[in-house]
């Protein structure tokens, strides 16, 4: 199997335990991984120190991207990232990709991911939805991308907050492509 290449995209959208446990796992599996790169909008970095009360991002071995830098590599489709995933994806960001509102690196990479029809992975963070949302996503899903709302399942019985979100994680995981031991329905 070839390496991926991934970008991992992080928005003010409530949720910073699924990126943070996301990058984790991403560390863990690296063998299936040439490359992660982060780019996170100003709130997520806001949102992800209230949430979880820590600067962690800094601290992952992998290049963290300003909001605005169009040279980062894979802001064209030539760096040939195979996915990206937003996580969580806030509804302003789901609803700049479903315009082509490249207005900043995240928009514009999703943009590039789209064109070059590689994997768009938008782990949606918001409830309840109103039909501008629901256009959006319907959008995003016939340019080729994927909705994953962050909707954990309790199949494997979590115990903890992180359990819980892991099992998004997981699913983030599986449509990724990387090979992952995780709970799957009637125990196989």
């Amino acid at each position: 199997m070839r390496k991926k290449k991934i970008v991992v995209a992080i928005t003010g959208a409530s949720g910073a335990i699924y990126a943070n446990l996301l990058l984790k796992k991403l560390s863990q599996l690296k063998d299936q991984i040439e490359e992660v790169a982060i780019v996170m909008s100003d709130n997520a970095k806001d949102v992800w120190r209230f949430e979880l009360d820590n600067d962690d991002f800094r601290t992952f071995d992998y290049k963290i991207f300003a909001k605005n830098d169009f040279m980062a590599p894979f802001a064209s489709g030539s760096a040939r990232f195979d996915t990206m995933v937003i996580v969580p994806c806030s509804m302003g960001t789901l609803g700049r990709i479903a315009g082509g509102i490249s207005d900043d690196l995240i928009s514009r990479a999703a943009d590039v991911i789209l064109k070059e029809r590689r994997k768009l992975i938008l782990v949606a963070r918001d409830t309840p939805l109103n039909l501008i949302h629901i256009r959006n996503m319907a959008t995003v899903t016939e340019a080729g991308g994927v909705i994953c709302p962050a909707i954990p399942s309790y199949y494997s019985k979590p115990q903890t907050i992180e359990e819980l979100a892991m099992t998004v994680v997981n699913r983030i995981i599986d449509l990724i492509g990387l090979e992952n031991e995780s709970y799957q329905w009637n125990g196989i």
